[in-house]
């Protein structure tokens, strides 16, 4: 059977530029383009040419190579003619293989908004796309607010829908600019529009996912009969953010109903690669991936129960909707105190680990778990301290160096111009082959004075962790009161694009810090040594 194309449309750096916090700059974009060009994306829409200096700056020549390029702007104003309209102009002038327009599409908007009659608005419209195609390029109009204004005046809606295809877009995109459409409307609505005549091989859908619904919207388009659908990675957006496209991707090339009907023009070696575009893409955000993501989220196919766990090392299927290598991750079997021998015996085998069920070092790592977790620690969230606790169970962790004690100060004090400034120090003595040193460290709080005077001097181990990070910090109170039980959670990463979670526990905040700390390096000098075959020579 002949599967249909869907086209598949990024707007990451237009639309995604909206999300609080988020500023791209022009390096930003070109490599945020290259990675979707690269992935397989139909359309890379790059921003708005002429609004601002980076977007314009962007598009001064065609940043893909297999992609659509597309630059995003308004339609004409209302009064002045195309070839005298100067935002249509930079349009007309970026070096891009598409242009997309943003038309109203709901009355109240063009009457509100555009201060201008409906029929100036289908003018406007019908002339921006002949002015484009006219131009060479691929015109395509994103009918704003469009299921709204369909709502209001479905003979409207449809009126600047139907100006935009028959002027000549190849696409018109329906566009849920609030968020606030219902699945069943979304397809009912489509449904409407391609039967009034716009075929739905020219129809888009761009859902917001203001009800947490612009995912399902989209795929509701998709059965109604759009073959467009905008979105972004990880759903980044305005407001709530917009239809992910990391969660949509896989659902449409892995699940049957959408597989079997489908081609996303996208190659399966690069579904295979997407959760690692999607933590690319944090880190170029700088921000920490989500853990409970869909398909690429580092729980997504983590397992905590015991029962659970049995049945998941004896066939995955059972509790696992798609292979996870199928999208780029990995099973994990998390330990806790609600797991039980088959949760240990898989994770450690996971990491290389190979124990008995009838070995007593595994029950006496699980009575160790349950005991410390009873305390507050929490391994499921802190798996290079789970390895490390195993490890040293079973004998296997080399004393790199030995901290013979640690000293923080804070003092908030007067600057030479009478400001008042708080200034961290910490002090560190630590042990290496038999020698003492001592390192001091000022830092922004103590617990990054710390972290520095910790790794400012571990001699011959120095070089190993010059590339290791702290990226994430997190504490948590455990019970109330001034004697308090703290636990600190800490994420490092390092060049390699490793990442590992570390996890310490006290009634003193500095103290369980410096041990997830103490952890983190640890951890990073042990898999130094696993990867390079050392560990038995250390």
């Amino acid at each position: 059977m002949t599967r249909e194309r869907l086209y598949l449309f990024d707007t990451t750096l237009r639309d995604g530029q909206q999300t609080p916090g988020i500023d791209f700059s022009v390096e930003d974009k070109v490599a945020i383009a290259r990675m979707l060009d690269e992935f397989g994306m139909a359309y890379v829409e790059g921003g708005y040419p002429g609004a601002n200096p980076t977007d314009t700056a962007f598009f001064e020549k065609k940043r893909t190579h297999r992609a659509t390029f597309v630059a995003f702007g308004m339609t004409k104003r209302a009064g002045v003619s195309a070839s005298n309209d100067p935002g249509l102009a930079a349009l007309l002038q970026a070096k891009s293989d598409a242009i997309c327009f943003v038309a109203k599409s709901w009355d109240y908007h063009v009457r509100v908004a555009l201060g201008c009659t409906n029929e100036e608005n289908l003018e406007s419209i019908a002339d921006s796309v002949k002015a484009a195609v006219s131009a060479g390029r691929e015109a395509m109009v994103d009918c704003e607010h469009f299921f709204d204004g369909f709502k209001a005046n479905p003979d409207y809606a449809l009126a600047c829908a139907k100006t935009a295809f028959e002027a000549g877009a190849r696409w018109v995109v329906l566009c849920d600019t609030n968020g606030g459409t219902q699945p069943s409307e979304v397809r009912e609505i489509v449904s409407k529009v391609i039967a009034a005549g716009i075929p739905g091989r020219n129809l888009g859908i761009h859902a917001h996912d203001d009800t947490g619904q612009a995912v399902a919207n989209s795929l509701a388009a998709v059965e109604a009969g759009a073959r467009q659908i905008q979105g972004t990675l990880n759903g980044i957006g305005e407001r709530c953010g917009n239809a992910n496209l990391v969660t949509l991707i896989p659902t449409l090339m892995l699940k049957p109903a959408y597989a079997q009907r489908f081609d996303t023009g996208i190659p399966a070696a690069s579904l295979a690669g997407i959760s690692r575009l999607s933590r690319n893409f944090d880190e170029l955000l700088n921000r920490a991936p989500e853990p409970q993501a869909p398909y690429v989220g580092s729980s997504a196919f983590a397992t905590k129960a015991g029962i659970h766990a049995s049945a998941l090392v004896k066939e995955p299927a059972t509790y696992e909707h798609v292979p996870p290598e199928s999208v780029g991750n990995r099973r994990r079997v998390m330990v806790s105190d609600q797991g039980g021998k088959s949760n240990f015996i898989a994770e450690l085998k996971r990491r290389g680990i190979e124990v008995g069920k009838s070995d007593r070092r595994l029950d006496t790592l699980i009575s160790l778990v349950k005991e410390r977790e009873a305390m507050g620690y929490a391994y499921e969230g802190a798996d290079a301290s789970f390895e490390l606790l195993a490890r040293r169970t079973l004998g296997s962790v080399p004393e790199f160096f030995r901290v013979e004690s640690f000293r923080c100060m804070v003092e908030r004090r007067y600057d030479a111009k009478g400001s008042i400034k708080t200034v961290s120090e910490a002090i560190v003595k630590i042990q290496i082959d038999g020698e003492e040193r001592m390192s001091v460290a000022e830092g922004h709080g103590p617990v990054n004075a710390l972290d520095i005077a910790l790794r400012k001097d571990l001699g011959r181990f120095q070089n190993e962790i010059a590339d290791m990070t702290l990226v994430d910090f997190k504490v948590r109170i455990l019970n109330g009161g001034t004697e308090a039980i703290t636990r600190v959670l800490i994420e490092s990463h390092d060049s390699t694009g490793a990442r590992w979670w570390t996890v310490g526990v006290s009634d003193n905040i500095i103290d369980a810090s410096f041990q997830a700390l103490m952890d983190s390096i640890v951890y990073k000098l042990m898999k130094n040594r696993e990867m390079a075959g050392l560990v038995a020579a250390e």
